[in-house]
């Protein structure tokens, strides 16, 4: 049997083997990222030597694309204007002051800890580790104890803040000689992976998501190919991107805004499918209203829970090609970014974007902790291993490494005691305290779907 063979019967058998046992560890400090990663570490050159970058490149960046694709466009595509307006205040903060001083305090530490590399590579290292993923403390963000204000803000800043940082990511790129952007110069990237890709995603959104309205409201489509049709508007936005040689995440993440924007504009009086239900002859049609519009449109389901599995892979092949070479060579300097990138990089600019916001101490510090690196970062960080030409590739490589799997350990482990904890500290502060600025209402659009906590 091939190695390629012996590389799908273990995934598979790992997969299986998570989704048997996922409920019962669902409320254990044992995440389903710890689960990949480790398994991943096993089966890379380190141990079993069954999945290697060198043999398996072509594939493994595939697949690493795809779920970033997937997770971009489903993430964009639930976000509202309202979330990040009036009660959505604190995921606006998070967004347009903490990212930036995220990125610029990753920055400015690597410089001292990271001798040997550029002024623009170090910038790289900061723009590939502030994108922040909920799923890998799934249990901090999506706890009933904790206030629906900070899991609605956690939450929206880790489904939006990876589509924020691929124009810094691209543009640094650009800058770097030897890249493959530096062909393009930063103002050919700009042009074609931000403004053009842009736009190019904007239309694709724009018009599938009218088209399936429009469909739906005739009746033509059916729930299964609608499902099936998200994830093709996705791979289009993506594609369509890469076609004119601008950034395909970009695309696909613009592309989401716009098919959720479209989805969402069904006038009042616009028709709707029967259910099954309202064809019953003793189904009076006045109690079944239909669905709420803040409800999850039910197309992306599939969608998500295709993001969800791709997600989880791009973890174990993580945990094989990039993580478990990295811990034979590891040095002081490179944990020790590590872990100022886990608390100082996130926490002080966390603190800095909502000081005067009304928040307690205790909140401040519970935001600050939980931004877990993921998905984003990992996908980032090998699209960075595939420029061989650049010189400082496989030191900001081992960086992005270390990261990503101490956050996998700290943020998973430390997930269900610190939301209980914060829990009880915020029941009593409501009692002794009065009203909380923590009590803020959320937006209707959050209760009814949290982002990214689904992909556990």
């Amino acid at each position: 049997m091939s190695g390629e063979a012996w590389a799908g019967v273990a995934v598979a058998g790992i997969t299986a083997a998570y989704a048997l046992c996922s409920r019962r560890l669902a409320s254990s400090p044992v995440s389903s990222a710890m689960v990949f990663v480790g398994c991943g570490i096993l089966l890379g050159p380190v141990a079993l030597d069954i999945v290697d970058l060198k043999h398996n490149s072509e594939p493994i960046i595939a697949l690493l694309e795809a779920a970033l694709t997937l997770v971009l466009f489903t993430d964009a595509m639930t976000v509202r204007r309202r979330d990040l307006r009036t009660d959505g205040f604190l995921p606006a903060r998070l967004l347009s002051i903490g990212l930036p001083l995220s990125i610029g305090a990753g920055w400015l530490l690597a410089w001292p800890l990271l001798p040997g590399l550029t002024l623009w590579e170090l910038a790289l290292v900061g723009a590939v580790l502030a994108p922040t993923d909920a799923a890998l403390g799934k249990t901090a963000m999506s706890s009933p104890r904790v206030p629906a204000l900070v899991r609605h803000g956690l939450n929206v800043e880790s489904g939006l803040n990876d589509g924020m940082v691929l124009p810094f990511f691209v543009l640094f790129l650009a800058v770097i000689p030897g890249t493959s952007a530096a062909r393009e110069g930063a103002s050919g990237v700009f042009w074609r992976a931000l403004v053009l890709s842009s736009v190019l995603g904007f239309l694709v959104g724009a018009v599938g998501g009218r088209l399936l309205r429009a469909a739906r409201s005739r009746g033509w489509v059916s729930g299964e190919w609608a499902q099936l049709f998200v994830p093709a508007v996705a791979t289009a936005a993506y594609a369509l991107a890469l076609v004119v040689n601008g950034s395909g995440f970009i695309g696909a993440w613009i592309g989401g805004f716009a098919f959720g924007s479209a989805l969402r504009r069904l006038p009042a009086t616009e028709s709707r499918v029967p259910t099954v239900e309202s064809r019953l002859p003793d189904t009076d049609p006045r109690e079944s209203p239909g669905p709420s519009p803040d409800a999850p449109d039910p197309a992306a389901h599939f969608t998500e829970h295709l993001g969800e599995l791709l997600a989880s892979l791009s973890l174990l092949v993580f945990g094989a090609v990039l993580l478990g070479p990295t811990l034979e060579h590891l040095s002081w300097r490179i944990v020790g970014y590590a872990i100022l990138s886990l608390t100082v990089v996130r926490m002080v600019p966390v603190a800095l974007a909502l000081a005067g916001s009304g928040l307690r101490g205790p909140t401040v510090a519970y935001i600050g902790w939980f931004g877990p690196r993921g998905l984003a970062s990992v996908v980032l960080g090998l699209l960075l291993l595939e420029e061989e030409h650049v010189q400082g590739v496989e030191l900001m490589a081992r960086v992005v490494a270390v990261t990503v799997g101490l956050s996998v350990l700290l943020h998973g482990v430390t997930a269900v005691a610190l939301a209980g904890r914060y829990g009880d500290w915020h029941e009593k502060a409501t009692i002794a305290g009065g009203r909380l600025r923590e009590g803020t209402p959320v937006p209707e659009s959050a209760r009814v779907a949290p982002r990214r906590n689904r992909r556990s």
